[in-house]
């Protein structure tokens, strides 16, 4: 009578007789080829993938070379995978029309997948302000996720592990910004579509935008129509000058219009003298401000002297 193996509680004749060099080897991952159509984006994926000219440069080698790379996926419990790193590698050699692309298979918790989702792609040389902001984001939530809270007997914050490190500091140690910075970028997740898309396409400065994002969402649609109707933009003093206001509860459109009416320094015209022109006038030295004194003086003093000889004819 024949007798299973597994039923008896004893090891499988296959790994009785393989060596813990090939078991070793079962168990390292290895590149396999998948359809790119089998493989679907990974959720709220924030860094964009376009269709530009380093886009159209990607797709001509990956015709040539095909993806030297492998990209990264995980299996998704309903069948198929999952990208975590090689988003564009995908786009390109869809683009391409290539049947399969080399990807490593690894197994990843939603927590690490984001983790690495995000680091892979900080690599990039250009990376826009709200990708950046809302990759930080995913990254610091995932991390808080993994150390969890604490038991009450402890006295460690959540978010932060046993060696005294908040998840923020410990995310800045792997980042290319500083703790501070990141905060920053953080808050730009709170601004609305249109505003953040201005900081994206360079038309509102990175520090003001981070104070205008304390700005509730009304007073921001607020902010965005007197923006397009006076074709300005805030200045960083201005936008904290309407953080405090709202801080206040005063923030209306009104006041939003009257600040954005204000005359920046950067827009007064400004009237240049080379110094060579003006030293041999002045003791080595002479601070500016004293220099730009005295020739307003002088030319009051000249201009006093011209309407004296007028009124003399």
């Amino acid at each position: 009578m024949s007798v299973k193996t597994r039923d008896l509680g004893m090891t499988p004749l296959d790994d009785l007789f393989s060596t813990d060099e090939s078991r070793a080897e079962s168990q390292l991952e290895k590149v396999v080829t998948l359809n790119p159509a089998e493989i679907s984006d990974f959720p709220n994926h924030p860094f964009k993938v376009k269709q530009d000219e380093a886009m159209a440069e990607m797709v001509e080698s990956v015709r040539k070379y095909g993806v030297l790379v492998p990209a990264l996926v995980r299996p998704k419990a309903d069948g198929g995978y999952e990208m975590v790193a090689g988003h564009r590698r995908k786009f390109a050699a869809t683009l391409a029309e290539l049947p399969e692309i080399p990807c490593i298979v690894r197994d990843l918790t939603d927590d690490e997948a984001t983790i690495i989702m995000v680091d892979s792609n900080l690599q990039r040389e250009t990376i826009l302000p709200s990708e950046k902001a809302f990759a930080y984001k995913m990254k610091l939530d995932a991390m808080k996720r993994q150390v969890g809270r604490p038991s009450k007997e402890n006295s460690v914050p959540v978010g932060q592990n046993f060696d005294g490190k908040t998840s923020r500091e410990l995310l800045a140690a792997k980042s290319p910004d500083s703790n501070t910075q990141i905060q920053r970028y953080i808050r730009l997740t709170e601004l609305i579509p249109s505003i953040l898309q201005m900081v994206d396409d360079g038309k509102i400065a990175f520090r003001p935008a981070v104070e205008l994002s304390y700005l509730s969402s009304k007073q921001q649609e607020a902010l965005y129509s007197t923006m397009e109707c006076e074709d300005c933009t805030p200045s960083l003093a201005q936008a904290i000058k309407m953080k405090e206001f709202s801080k206040d509860g005063k923030l209306t459109e009104e006041v939003i219009l009257s600040i954005m009416q204000e005359e920046k320094p950067n827009q007064k015209e400004q009237f240049k003298m080379s110094k060579e022109r003006i030293s041999k006038y002045f003791a080595p030295g002479t601070p500016a401000q004293k220099i730009e004194d005295t020739i307003i003086k002088a030319l009051e003093l000249y201009r006093k002297r011209q309407r004296d000889r007028e009124a003399e004819r």
